[in-house]
């Protein structure tokens, strides 16, 4: 017998393919797992991007900050110089305001006085006018005052002479020692601006010593009473005002020691001057009351032509005398005043 066919259609069984359902919904819940993990991911992965960017901007914004605040810093430092500078010149301001003031007052003054000026003036132009009668006898009076203004230009030339004689003080001073050194043929050098009178150390001094020699004392007793008799003249009396002993070294050793040696050689020649028997009284006075003495070490030396250092010429001794420029200027302000 044939069998009967199978329906085409028919339900299948319960129970035998129930599995592949729950298969295909874990396949899908697994898939939906990865897509939230994924966008999970991606999402913290733009988080990170954006806050290295978001951090890039705030350094570079804490950059322009800091620029920001140097250049605050910079701009404060200028403001306060400003200010300063500000200061100063309101100050030059105010003082500048004060001169204006003070020019303002002077040309009131000024004004003030230029009209005082023209009302005296309109005075004397009424003066002159009424005096015009009396031109005559006023010329005669013109002749006798012209004798006057004479006689009065004759005391000017006068009083000129006096000022340029005490003027030429120094000059002449110089001029006479100068010739009472040549005539009493002493071997001294005479400055011809300042009238300082050099005299050889060689003569004076052995070397590193500052006792006179015999041959300084000898020329000393020369010098001396020639110098006196020229700068303690009566007519110079009233003009010369200090005699200076300076005693020099040469550039060897220390500036102390050398200093010490130029003081004592300088003080032996005064003490020499001043117990010289040869002076009178009064010269022994007018020395004590005039003279000095002080070392100068090798602070000013004598140099040769080629610019070296004259050891020998640098130990020396110096004369040298001070005017009374005080007294002298009293004394032209006294002839100008007359």
């Amino acid at each position: 017998m044939s069998r009967p066919l199978r329906k085409t259609g028919a339900r299948q069984p319960k129970g035998g393919d129930s599995g592949g359902h729950w298969i295909s919904y874990s396949d899908m819940m697994a898939s939906l797992l990865m897509v939230f993990i994924l966008a999970v991911c991606y999402s913290v992965y733009q988080y990170y991007n954006m806050l290295d960017i978001k951090t890039q901007q705030l350094n570079e914004q804490k950059a322009e900050l800091d620029i920001a605040q140097i250049t605050l810093v910079q701009r404060e430092e200028e403001l306060e110089q400003a200010n300063v500078t500000l200061m100063g010149k309101q100050e030059e301001l105010a003082a500048i305001q004060i001169q204006l003031n003070e020019q303002e007052a002077d040309l009131y003054a000024a004004q003030d006085a230029l009209k005082t000026k023209e009302d005296e003036q309109a005075a004397l132009q009424l003066q002159l006018s009424a005096q015009a009668d009396q031109l005559a006898e006023q010329a005669d009076k013109l002749a006798a005052l012209q004798v006057v203004l004479q006689a009065q230009q004759g005391e000017l030339d006068s009083q000129q002479q006096k000022i340029d004689n005490l003027v030429g003080v120094r000059t002449q001073i110089i001029e006479e020692l100068s010739l009472a050194l040549t005539q009493a043929s002493l071997k001294a050098t005479v400055d011809p601006d300042t009238g300082d009178i050099l005299l050889d150390s060689a003569v004076f001094f052995e070397t590193n010593s500052s006792n006179i020699k015999d041959s300084g004392e000898m020329l000393l007793r020369q010098f001396l009473p020639v110098y006196l008799s020229v700068l303690l003249q009566e007519r110079y009396q009233d003009y010369v005002g200090e005699i200076i002993i300076e005693g020099h070294t040469d550039t060897a050793g220390t500036y102390i020691n050398n200093l010490k040696l130029s003081q004592d050689r300088a003080l032996n020649v005064a003490t020499f001057c001043l117990e010289m028997p040869g002076l009178s009284a009064a010269q022994t006075l007018k020395l004590q009351q005039m003279m000095t003495a002080k070392g100068r070490s090798y602070s000013d030396p004598v140099y040769n032509a080629d610019g070296s250092v004259n050891m020998d010429a640098s130990r020396r001794v110096e004369f040298k005398f001070r005017l009374k420029d005080a007294e002298m200027i009293a004394e032209m302000n006294r002839i100008l005043s007359e």
